[in-house]
């Protein structure tokens, strides 16, 4: 008992948590772009939520519960769930799902290539600190909340008004006409 408490105390288990759902992110990532299981966009949008899931792992682990908690409730339900709404509502015919356009494949093959260069030399120029900083206030959302009604209180209701708009947007465009 006293060595499984070394370990969980020592961060092994924190650093084979970061590694499991840091790939995880990764592959699910991958499978949203490029499913070998189904072209059928509704489950590109199910690995969507399972990579938004194992992002919110990463932010558990770094102790950012309040994140991690909005990063479920608002990406993997709402806009998930809206996401759904509209591959629904357009309903792609198979035809045209399977069509693969040669100068766009790659255009996002150059483009991702251009971001990860950026990346890697970006990440090489870095220095890390050896040490974390000490938080005292570690996962706490008083400092947001604070932040969020004071300085930024006119943004947050645009914010507010603009997805009520969408949602009353979405609601006449899926409405069917009566005849």
């Amino acid at each position: 008992m006293e060595q499984i408490n070394n370990l969980i105390s020592g961060g092994a288990v924190t650093d084979l948590l970061f590694y499991v759902f840091a790939a995880l992110t990764l592959l699910c990532g991958l499978l949203v772009i490029a499913n070998p299981f189904s072209r059928n966009p509704v489950t590109s949008a199910m690995f969507l939520v399972l990579t938004i899931i194992s992002m919110s792992g990463l932010f558990l682990l770094l102790h950012a519960f309040f994140l991690a908690a909005v990063q479920i409730l608002v990406y993997a339900g709402a806009v998930i769930v809206l996401f759904i709404f509209v591959i629904m509502l357009l309903d792609l015919k198979e035809e045209q799902r399977r069509r693969i356009r040669f100068f766009g494949l790659f255009a996002g093959l150059l483009s991702v290539g251009i971001v990860f260069s950026i990346f890697i030399k970006c990440l090489s120029s870095a220095k890390l600190a050896t040490e974390a900083p000490a938080n005292a206030h570690d996962g706490e959302t008083y400092a947001l909340g604070k932040l969020l009604f004071t300085n930024y209180t006119l943004p947050f209701e645009i914010v507010s008004v603009l997805l009520l708009v969408a949602m009353i947007g979405v609601i006449l465009l899926s409405k069917k006409k009566l005849e």
